[in-house]
Order: structure tokens, then sequence, then C-alpha cells
């Protein structure tokens, strides 16, 4: 079963970041089970999940929408890595990262073109 956002380098990058911040909030200590580390894996899964549900709309501008929910969640996710480098829970490693930068950089473009063109089905 495969669908078209399947084939969006976005969509596989957001994918690969929820895994890890699995990972990373793996290591949290166990009374954040319930704050941080359930609304860091909350934001990470909300990205690939609105991308995918914003390609599988009929309309470009539907997309966009759904492009910037998960533009949204990034933004939250990326704030919650600051705090729990503050807070002192994990170090942020450099390829997360940049996943988190690169992500950015391609929803941004995807919507600029789903303005202008439609997702191919």
């Amino acid at each position: 079963m495969e669908r078209s956002h399947h084939q969006l380098k976005v969509w596989q990058e957001a994918i690969t970041l929820v895994t890890d911040i699995y990972q990373l909030t793996a290591g949290f200590p166990r009374e954040e089970v319930y704050g941080l580390t359930g609304q860091m894996r909350r934001a990470a899964v909300s990205i690939p999940s609105n991308i995918a549900e914003g390609a599988a709309r009929s309309s470009p501008k539907e997309f966009a929408r759904f492009l910037m929910v998960a533009r949204g969640s990034l933004s939250e996710l990326e704030t919650q890595l600051i705090l729990a480098e503050q807070l002192g829970y994990a170090q942020v490693p450099d390829p997360l990262a940049n996943r988190v930068r690169t992500i950015f950089r391609l929803i941004a473009g995807l919507i600029r073109s789903s303005k202008g063109e439609s997702l191919q089905r």
C-alpha cells in the first residue's frame, strides 16, 4: 500500500524525525512521561501525519493548509528540544538539529509549490 505522500522527501524525513524523537525521549526522566516526553512525541507524530492528510486532500490549497499545520508542529517540537536541552534532559545531536532544519526548508518549498500546482496522485 503506497500513497503519493510516501514519495515526498519531507514525509520520509518527518517519519525519521519521529523515530529520532522517540529514541531521544526514551532517556528523559520518568516523571516527564506525561509532560515534555508526551508533548514532544505528539508534536513529532503530527508532522508526517499532517503532511499525509494534506496530500490526500483534493486541492493544493487544502494541502498547503495541512503543510502549515505540520510546520506549526515542527516549531513546537523545535521549542521543546530547546527546553529539553535547557532542563538537562538531553543534548540534541547535530543530525537531529539538521533534520529539523531540513524539514522546515522542505515544508516551505512545498507550501510555495502547492499554491501553484497540484500534487500528483
